[in-house]
């Protein structure tokens, strides 16, 4: 067998496995998150909104939430309690989030110590994800690239993306309507968190359902 053909079947077998690992996680009625992020993580509670939404799906979630302001996943990793909480075997499923990360600098840590995180997941049965956030409004102008590096990473690293800023540019770019943003130009709103929980339930656990 060529090593182009044995490849092949190697990237078959990964893709396969991990959508039987996600379908037979969403079987279940209840299930555990870990939360790993920063303010755009905690504002509003955004664990507990997408915690009420999965009930609305017959989902009993329980979840806990590391997030810290300005954190990146870097700093998650470097810290080290992330790693001991995953490695307790108790979580389904892990997300990551960091600042936009529309630049070099971001990219490479979604994608490096995206794949830090991810290969500890496997360690311990759990499936990674990824919140894919937004930037500020002052630079909107960099939205595709915070899009174009959340999807890569998720897709070099072979796990879940989230992708809630793609929803939030599609939305304003369609209305003008800035109202997921905050206050400030750049924390969500609640309507603007309550659409993140939507698209995270969206993406974890219904579309999931149908592997």
């Amino acid at each position: 067998m060529s090593k182009t053909i044995t490849l092949f079947f190697i990237f078959v077998f990964s893709i396969a496995y991990s959508q039987q690992t996600s379908r037979d996680i969403v079987a279940k009625t209840q299930v555990n998150v870990l939360f790993i992020g920063n303010s755009l993580t905690y504002s509003n509670n955004l664990p507990e909104l997408v915690k009420e939404m999965a009930a609305q799906e017959g989902i009993e979630m329980n979840y806990k939430m590391m997030a810290f302001p300005n954190y990146s996943i870097q700093d998650h990793w470097n810290v080290g309690k992330a790693q001991k909480l995953i490695a307790k075997k108790k979580y389904d499923f892990v997300i990551i989030q960091q600042g936009p990360s529309s630049q070099v600098n971001g990219r490479n840590m979604l994608v490096e110590y995206g794949k830090k995180f991810n290969n500890l997941c496997k360690e311990y049965n759990t499936k990674l994800g990824y919140f894919m956030v937004w930037p500020s409004l002052s630079y909107y102008q960099t939205f595709n690239g915070v899009i174009k590096n959340y999807r890569d990473a998720a897709r070099i690293n072979n796990s879940i993306l989230l992708p809630v800023g793609k929803v939030w540019k599609e939305y304003i770019d369609k209305t003008e309507d800035f109202q997921y943003y905050g206050s400030d130009g750049f924390h969500p709103s609640l309507q603007g968190s309550k659409i993140a929980a939507k698209v995270i339930v969206n993406h974890l656990f219904l579309q999931n359902k149908n592997l």
